[in-house]
Order: C-alpha cells, then structure tokens, then sequence
C-alpha cells in the first residue's frame, strides 16, 4: 500500500487481536494485560503507528508500542487485580464500567486543577473552555474530542473513557467570541481536545471562521494542540480534505493571526518516516510555524540521546522545539515518572548538544496547579541543598519569571512532592493556587 492509497483503520479493546503484526509477537498473558488495562485506561491505535512507527521485533519494549499500548505496570497491582477479577466473573458490561469508573476516580482525573479553570459568563459555566493563565484561553471542540490514537500517558484520558462530567466540550463559538471581547488580555487561543485536527477542514473552519470575522483586536495568536504529525502525517499530504485544511490554515495567516502548530512528538521514530516530512514541510509552506512539546518518561524517551536527535531533527526541519515537560500527576504517571533531578540532568546534556537554533526549547516543566514550573537545576546555598525553580506561566501573572528553591529531594517527581528551601512554611504561592488565573 502506498502513501497515496493509505486509508485510517484504527484498532481498540474491541479488536485489537485482529492486529495481524500482534500473531507471534505477545505471549497470552500480555495480551491479557492489555485486556484488563485497557478496560480502566483509554486505547486506540491505528494502522500509520502498527506498521510504519512500531518496530515489532522490540516488543514489548518499543517506545512507540509502549506509548501506544497498555502495559501491566500502568494500573497498581491492586488495581490490576481488581479489574482482572470483574473480567473473571463475567460481569456485564454496565457492571464492568462501575469497576472502572470506581479506579478511574482514584488517578486523579483532572491534574492540575483543570476542573477550577473552567471560566463564566453571564453566569453559564463555560465548560468548553479553560482559563488558567491570563493572555491564554484553551478551547475544545465538541467535534475534537478523540484522537487518530491514544497516548498512554495523556493526561486528558478521562476525555475518552465515557464519564461526561469528566468532559470538556463545547459545541458553539459564539461564547468563545463574546468571551474573547469581554476579556480583552487574552491574545492567544488553544484549540485543544482531544485532538482539533481528527475534525474535518469543513468542521475546523466553522471554530475558525468565527474568530477571523469576530472583530477581536486583542486576539493575536491561534493554536493548535495536536498529535496528528506522529499518528497520521496523512491528514495534511493524502487525505481526501488535506488541501482545504492547508488553505485554511493560509487564511489564518494572511489575516494577520500567528497560526502555531503545537506538535506532540515524544520519541524521534516519529519525525523519521517521508509521510510526517512531507506533512511538515505542506504545513510551514501555509505560513504556520510549528512548535513541539513532549513530556520525558521512563520507558519511552528517558535517555539523553533521544532528546538530542529530537531536536536536532526537529531544527533540522524547520521546526521549533518548545517544551519539555514532566509526566503529569494523574493515571500512569507511577509508570512513566522519573525523578526531578534526572530530569534535569536529561535535559541539560540533551541541550548542550543543541545549536543555537535549537536552545528554544525550556524544560523540564511541570503543568501544576499553580502554573507551569520550570526546573533549573540544584544547587547549595546557605549549606542546604536545593532545587532552583520559576515560574513560566502563573494563575498569578506576577509570579511569572519569579525564582524560587524547594528542599532537594533525590525521589521527587512532582511539585507537591517537594518542600520549600530554608525553613519556610510555605511556598509563596500556595495560598493562591486555584480558580481562574488571578488578575
């Protein structure tokens, strides 16, 4: 099958044994495991990832398999066996969601406070939308709210899973724009999901068009948040609307909005193959510029080496490498955190190897309730031994650039395990660390 014939199978819990390179390559009890996984956490994958990404004679540990495939270690044991035993008994399929929306609500659905950043006016609760940070407002799409495939360490997982109160969609633009005119310090957009770019060019440009004709002087830039380069280059090069996507990404420019493309790219196989070349190369000539962003996980990018040749590809193309981030606190971080410190070790080596073209990129950062929290490294100050940290974004845009240390903790891999330096009680903006960003 060529590119120009490729058409989008996907595969999930329902059918993922028919996946013909699985024969052979999984003993039982591993397909067992993505069995009693994929019960609790989200799955979905499709042909592009089975047969140009995965490299099947490195199962189970191909980073794209396990980026991509439940895995044993992702549920605790107790967890595991719990769902394993509703499986055993044969429990009806209402009665198997009770087993799993009961864990389901002990791996912190929404990190990060998400759930406090969901904005009013005129007193509806706008839940198709997230305003945690004062220039910038994510929107989802009700049409967004899946993906080409799934990441097992998304943070967004309970999008996916059936519990509509763990939703966030919304159908119409109209309270995007009249939001976007009574908040006149916000510039940027994030259409998000899910992932905006499963949508059709027809339905993306009815978010679209919206905006451009909604008479917005304070609106500056317009953003993508999107998987689609790595899990289906397609959707720009072959597919039946990539050329109406690609012109209406033109019209995103040529009237005067910044468009950014924010690509998920976590492991360097995914920039490698000529499909995700050509996509990329289709969507810089609309006049868009692409940004990437990954969190660092053990299992699939924890190493030096696979940052590096990330970046460097990723300048290589013309693209912007962004952010960094650290494997957020909710579903299966126990199985994709390392530490702070190594972390920051990964980093560092990671972008002393970069050239100057390619030092955009800023990390490790942690997406935390407060705001997202940059790791700069450790060091000894007043006989203590510390990490040093600030702030890139804030609910409070005054803490914004403002330094900060925490008592060092060798094991730590999230802000709430950390303690602030120098025998303080707190950290400074822990008694405003919630609700819509604070003016």
């Amino acid at each position: 099958m060529t590119a120009f014939q490729k058409k989008y199978k996907a595969y999930t819990l329902r059918n993922f044994r028919t996946i013909p390179q699985l024969s052979g390559s999984l003993s039982p009890a591993e397909e067992h495991a993505i069995d009693v996984v994929g019960h609790v956490l989200p799955f979905k994958v499709n042909n592009y990832v089975i047969e140009e990404l995965i490299d099947w004679s490195n199962i189970p540990e191909d980073p794209i398999f396990q980026l991509t495939f439940p895995q044993p270690g992702m549920l605790s044991g107790a967890h595991f066996e719990e769902m394993e035993q509703a499986l055993a008994q044969g429990l009806s399929k209402a009665e198997l969601k009770i087993v799993a929306n009961k864990i389901r609500y002990q791996l912190n659905p929404h990190p990060s406070g998400q759930a406090h950043n969901v904005p009013m006016l005129d007193g509806q609760k706008l839940t198709g939308l997230q305003h945690k940070y004062r220039e910038t407002v994510l929107f989802f799409p009700s049409n967004s709210q899946t993906c080409h495939a799934y990441c097992t360490f998304c943070f967004r997982w309970p999008q996916f899973v059936g519990i509509d109160e763990l939703k966030f969609a919304m159908r119409e633009t109209e309270l995007l724009v009249e939001y976007l005119r009574r908040h006149p310090q916000v510039s940027d957009v994030l259409f998000t999901g899910g992932d905006p770019m499963i949508m059709s060019a027809k339905n993306f440009s009815a978010y679209v068009e919206p905006l451009l004709k909604g008479n917005l002087p304070n609106l500056q830039s317009i953003r993508i948040g999107t998987k689609s380069l790595s899990y289906w280059p397609y959707k720009f090069t072959t597919d039946k609307d990539a050329d109406d996507m690609l012109r209406l990404f033109e019209r995103v420019v040529q009237k005067g909005y910044h468009l950014a493309f924010m690509a998920h790219f976590n492991h360097p196989r995914e920039l490698e193959t000529p499909a995700v070349q050509e996509a990329v190369r289709r969507i810089r000539n609309t006049g868009a510029q692409i940004r990437t962003q990954s969190p660092i996980m053990r299992h699939i990018n924890d190493s030096v080496d696979a940052w590096k040749r990330m970046w460097r590809m990723q300048t290589r193309m013309g693209i912007v490498p962004y952010y960094m981030f650290v494997a957020r606190d909710t579903g299966a971080q126990d199985y994709f955190a390392i530490s702070l410190e190594r972390a920051h070790q990964i980093f560092r080596k990671a972008y002393q190897q970069q050239g100057g073209l390619g030092r955009t990129v800023r990390g490790p950062v942690m997406s935390a309730n407060p705001g997202k929290v940059q790791v700069l490294g450790t060091a000894d100050i007043q006989g203590e031994r510390v990490f040093s940290l600030r702030f890139i974004q804030g609910r409070n845009p005054d803490w914004v650039g403002r330094p900060f240390f925490a008592r060092y903790h060798p094991e730590a891999v999230w802000l709430d395990d950390l303690e602030p330096a120098f025998g303080k009680a707190q950290f400074f903006f822990q008694e405003k660390a919630s609700g819509v960003f604070q003016n």
